[in-house]
């Protein structure tokens, strides 16, 4: 491929199929080395790769997360500043269509998203990308190039080999927003919204911090190239800049061409697909294809004239509030939530939005009955715009909802808040609710923990063995907002299905500081199943179980002396019935330590195998070390990791076969 015309519809497919293959390969890797199981044999990777590597050397794209790549992180003390050749303006903006159309006139002209994260200009020369700054306040940016090497679908190689200058919008998904934020235990340290997110992801001073983030580049720009033959390849139409842009292996932003006759349908077809994005926007950007007329209008002393904003008109509603809810959180923070009766906005059922915090229901001089006026901030975030009656009758709660204690006012930087000093508030203990509902302990499914939280909020959940008494709030549940007589049906199934409980869940659901999964069972499995003997445990008979020492055993013990606990226990036990499972199988794997890798044969999944060897006494690893007595694996000669772990260390390899056999003594 030259320098500057040569890109086709084909190169776009390679690059189509790159990003497939690295998806289902790094997908293949993550299932491998973090989640301890296959979903491809070796075979079919090292194909899979060999094609990657075939595409990647035929194209010239190799982007930052192909398997082929090894990212150096790199730690910086802070981000360099640098001044851009040319200051980067933003764009007018309008809220009326009719304007967008009177603006394009005759022209024809290219709609697109405005995605809504952090601005980035990419400068790639010799085919590789030398620096990445971002827009910053439009004339000095900062110098993040390692961070955007890390950038998941960024290429690191493109097969143009001139000077390349792109700009485009780095942004997060929402749906990898809500997996950090669910990962941040403090409510009020979780991330406000992706574009707050992406900002401080892409400034970060660790790259290595930046490439957990998952940030994603779409380019919405190229600067003019000083290469003659490339400028006159694009004749002068932004389109063919898109294209261009895509055969190199950049995603885009989402462009539609559009006429003056099209452009209100199109609007509306972007504005349909908001709700089913997983990318935040604040509106759409229009622009003139034919790059030379729209250069030649020039520019404002703020706006260039070439492209002009869109943000939707906020759709507002009238309606009546109802009722301030007051919140608690796990920080002792007591949120204001409106509740109203229900209106549509942007095709959406909505009766409840964040009132923020005490001075601004002062502000806005709430009560009860008021009409007020609601709206979807973005199409998204339901706000209250305006309130008409104005009554002031709010009434602040002296006490908790959640635990009943005394609420205290603060000022937060200015800002009147409510809060709880009950250290032992339920609503400051989610996290062992959290865990209590969990897979591995009582797995009731459908209880999240923003569910969690909500029922706290409420007032219907104070401990543990209120989850087996919330049918006795069924009105309340049902009419909460999101959920309904569908959802309180499998939310209760869920948990009436979790009344026949494994004793090992259950204990490892109590939240006894230092005791996990692999402890409790343990524990359950030398006290022969007796709970009543596990719960009068001491130190000294506890510290002869394996893997149990002096502080576990201490923090066991005080668990079980506590009389708070003791007292919320037997209230459990009311609840659920213990599924005990005889054992009478030959300890003869006693003493044995396995790790199974790659696919079965005679056993349905990993699961059946794990409990076979620990039936009969012995011990399953999620990964080979000196400790390890056996690694089984169907493919002895195969070059996995494990395999080579297993041969350094001297660790017998074994089949599937040998294992059923007991060819392993």
């Amino acid at each position: 491929m030259s320098d500057s015309s040569t890109f086709d519809n084909n190169q776009t497919d390679d690059n189509s199929r790159i990003r497939e293959l690295i998806d289902i390969l790094n997908e293949a890797s993550k299932a491998y080395y973090a989640e301890d199981h296959e979903i491809m044999s070796n075979f079919e990777y090292d194909k899979l790769y060999d094609e990657l590597l075939a595409l990647e050397e035929k194209t010239g794209t190799v982007y930052a997360n192909s398997p082929s790549q090894k990212v150096g992180y790199e730690v910086v003390s802070e981000l360099p500043k640098e001044r851009h050749p040319s200051r980067m303006l933003s764009l007018d903006k309008t809220k009326e269509v009719d304007a967008l159309v009177s603006w394009l006139g005759d022209k024809k002209g290219l709609l697109s998203w405005k995605m809504d994260g952090l601005t980035v200009v990419l400068t790639y020369e010799n085919g590789e990308l030398s620096k990445a700054v971002t827009r910053g306040n439009g004339e000095i940016g900062e110098v993040i190039t390692a961070n955007a090497r890390t950038f998941v679908n960024i290429p690191g190689k493109i097969s143009y080999k001139g000077r390349l200058v792109i700009r485009g919008e780095a942004i997060i998904t929402y749906s990898e927003f809500e997996r950090i934020n669910a990962t941040i235990a403090d409510i009020d340290a979780k991330y406000k919204n992706p574009r707050n997110l992406c900002s401080g992801s892409v400034r970060q001073l660790n790259s290595r911090i930046t490439a957990e983030r998952n940030v994603r580049f779409y380019a919405f720009s190229m600067v003019d190239p000083e290469d003659a033959e490339l400028m006159e390849s694009f004749e002068n139409s932004f389109t063919k800049r898109f294209e261009t842009l895509t055969s190199l292996g950049f995603e885009t932003v989402e462009y539609k061409p559009v006429t003056s006759a099209t452009l209100p349908d199109m609007v509306k077809w972007f504005s349909d697909k908001i709700p089913s994005n997983d990318f935040p926007t604040d509106g759409l950007v229009l622009s003139f294809d034919d790059t030379a007329y729209g250069k030649s209008l020039g520019t404002t002393a703020k706006f260039p004239k070439d492209a002009i904003a869109f943000k939707w008109r906020d759709e507002e509603a009238e309606t009546v509030l109802r009722e301030i809810e007051w919140s608690p959180s796990r920080t002792g923070l007591i949120n204001p939530v409106a509740i109203f009766d229900t209106v549509d906005l942007e095709g959406t059922e909505v009766s409840r939005a964040s009132l923020h915090n005490i001075s601004y229901v002062r502000d806005m001089q709430l009560g009860i009955g008021d009409k007020i006026r609601v709206y979807k901030a973005n199409m998204i975030i339901p706000q209250l715009s305006v309130n008409l009656t104005k009554s002031g009758n709010f009434v602040i709660p002296d006490k908790c909802p959640a635990c009943g204690g005394a609420t205290e006012i603060r000022n937060d930087n200015g800002s009147e808040t409510l809060n709880c000093n009950n250290p032992a508030c339920p609503a400051k203990n989610i996290k062992l609710f959290s865990l209590f509902v969990s897979r591995n302990a009582m797995n009731i499914d459908g209880m999240s923990e923003a569910t969690i939280e909500r029922f706290i909020g409420a007032g219907i959940m104070h401990s543990l063995s209120d989850i087996y008494k919330l049918s006795e709030h069924k009105d309340v549940i049902v009419n909460m907002d999101g959920f309904g007589q569908r959802s309180y049906d499998k939310l209760i199934a869920a948990v009436d299905e979790s009344r026949n409980a494994d004793m090992a869940g259950f204990l490892y659901g109590l939240g006894i500081p230092g005791f996990g999964v692999a402890n409790a069972k343990l524990v359950v499995k030398a006290y022969k199943s007796d709970f009543e003997a596990i719960m009068n445990a001491n130190e000294e008979d506890l510290m002869e179980i394996e893997k149990v020492g002096e502080v576990l055993a201490r923090d066991f013990v005080a668990y079980f002396k506590n009389e708070t606990n003791v007292s919320e226990v037997r209230k459990l036990l009311e609840e659920v019935h213990f599924i005990i499972e005889e054992n009478n199988r030959e300890q003869d794997l006693e003493g044995f330590t396995f790790v199974i890798t790659g696919s079965l044969e005679t056993y349905p999944n990993r699961d059946a195998l794990k409990k076979e060897i620990e039936d009969r006494g012995g011990k399953v690893a999620g990964s080979v070390s000196a400790k390890t007595s056996f690694l089984i694996n169907n493919d002895i000669a195969s070059n996995s990791s494990k395999n080579k772990k297993a041969k350094s260390l001297g660790v017998p390899i074994i089949t599937e076969e040998d294992f059923n056999n007991n060819k392993f003594e």
